[in-house]
């Protein structure tokens, strides 16, 4: 059996397409994850704060003031998981061109990750607090001010 070069790069490149997408499907599920958990989070603090939503709806707070209350606070908090994985990132970069010298002794290689990459994540990560946060804060901004002063 004959193989050439071309066929090779062929097959490793059909190799490669395929790993490229099977990361961009576990990506994508822990995105879908994340968002659901930040949903999960921001709907037990609408809940908490009822009380505190009647209040603001009482004494004139529009529905758009309590929906950009919900949605910074979920962005925020998504925001900070993001700046968090990208220090660990930095950190994990950092001993990586630590130990990669005493590994690799013929080649010269450094891990830095760049500033686009960075603003992505970060950009990424708020985006999925924008999106997924949205739900309870429109159910906080459409509460009843006289039912949210009389939950318990």
């Amino acid at each position: 059996m004959v193989t050439s070069m071309s066929e090779m790069l062929d097959t490793m490149t059909s190799m490669v397409n395929m790993v490229i997408l099977v990361l961009t499907v576990i990506a994508g599920i822990s995105l879908l994850v994340g968002g659901i958990g930040i949903m999960n989070i921001m709907m037990v603090s609408v809940t908490e704060r009822t009380r505190e939503i009647g209040i603001r709806k009482a004494l004139g707070a529009r529905e758009r003031a309590i929906l950009t209350l919900f949605v910074v606070e979920a962005a925020v908090t998504s925001a900070l998981g993001g700046a968090i994985g990208i220090a660990l990132g930095y950190l994990i970069a950092a001993a990586a061109n630590q130990v990669l010298p005493l590994v690799l002794t013929d080649m010269d290689l450094t891990i830095s990750p760049s500033a686009a990459s960075v603003a992505i994540a970060f950009g990424i990560s708020a985006g999925i607090g924008v999106l997924f946060g949205c739900l309870p804060a429109k159910r906080a901004a459409r509460l009843n001010p006289i039912d949210a002063l009389h939950y318990d």
